[in-house]
This record gives structure tokens, sequence and C-alpha cells, in this order.
């Protein structure tokens, strides 16, 4: 089977993907686990019945550091293993918080801004600054996370090539 008609090779354009085995969920978990024993140096973590993570091993930890999670769920009478690329969930909750409280403090200062132009009071003149103020913090907000989307970018081909070589040889053709 060839890697560009697989689903898996749509990982270049988003995080995730899913295939199909014919395999048990016990069977396919003692599989990974050989696979991951024979690559102890390259790769660690943590494999079950229902979920596995895979990180690269490295000499250094940063916040973005990517993590391949699987997952395997029945579907009739397949199994199918959902895949996610990405950071741990701290690293994805704590940017979404930052984001959410960002845009919020941003529209509450722009709204002040906006009342006080309309009733002509001028209680607030520090409103539309702390609105600029804000909008900076979602552009660092971003600028931190595509700096370590791009300083993972070695990871992530490591953990994709994992991807592909311990379960593309249990996928199955949908029909």
């Amino acid at each position: 089977m060839q890697t560009e008609e697989t689903t898996l090779d749509k990982i270049r354009n988003r995080p995730r993907f899913k295939m199909y085995t014919h395999l048990s969920k016990e069977i396919y978990a003692e599989n990974l686990k050989k696979y991951l024993a024979e690559h102890k140096g390259e790769f660690s973590g943590n494999v079950n019945t229902e979920v596995a993570t895979i990180c690269v091993e490295t000499n250094y930890d940063h916040f973005w550091k990517p993590r391949l999670s699987l997952r395997t769920e029945a579907e009739d009478d397949k199994i199918a293993i959902r895949g996610v690329f990405g950071p741990s969930s701290a690293v994805w909750t704590f940017f979404m918080f930052l984001y959410f409280l960002f845009s919020i403090l941003w529209m509450t200062f722009f709204t002040m801004y906006y009342v006080e132009k309309q009733i002509k009071s001028y209680e607030y003149p520090w409103a539309l600054t702390a609105s600029f103020v804000m909008l900076f913090c979602i552009a660092v907000t971003y600028a931190a996370a595509r700096f370590g989307q791009n300083k993972a970018k070695g990871e992530m081909k490591k953990l994709r090539k994992f991807a592909e070589e311990s379960t593309l040889q249990f996928e199955e053709k949908s029909s």
C-alpha cells in the first residue's frame, strides 16, 4: 500500500487521522508496545488497549513538545484507530485560555471606548489604548504558538514516521 493513498497522508494539512484495522484492541496494543520497545531510545510513551501516547525522546523539553495520541474505538465490526498530533493537552488549554482572556478583555475595553464616545463621557480615556494592548497580547500569543510549532517540526516528522511504520501496516481499505 502506498502512503499517498492512505488517510495518514492528510496529516500534512490536518494533524488528525483515522484508520480501520482488522485487529482487536488488545492485539493492536501489544503490537504497538513491541514497536515502541524496538525503538526505545528514539520514542517513549504509554500504551494501553484504549489510548496510547507517544513522545520523541530529546535532551530538552520545550513547551510545544509534540505527542502522538492514538485512540482505538469499536465501530461496527472494525476497530478504528484515531490519531492526533500536537502538544500536551495542558499546553493547548493554556493557549486557548490566553486567546479567550485577551479576546474578552479586548471586547470589553473596545466597548468601553465606543460607549464613552457615544455618550460623550471621558471617564475611560485609557480604554482604546488598553484594547490595542490586548490585540498586541493576542499577536504575541499567536507568535509564541507558531514559534513552538516551528521548533517542533523535526519531532513531528519523527512522530509521523512512527505513525506510518507502527499503524499503517494494520490499515484496512474502506470499501
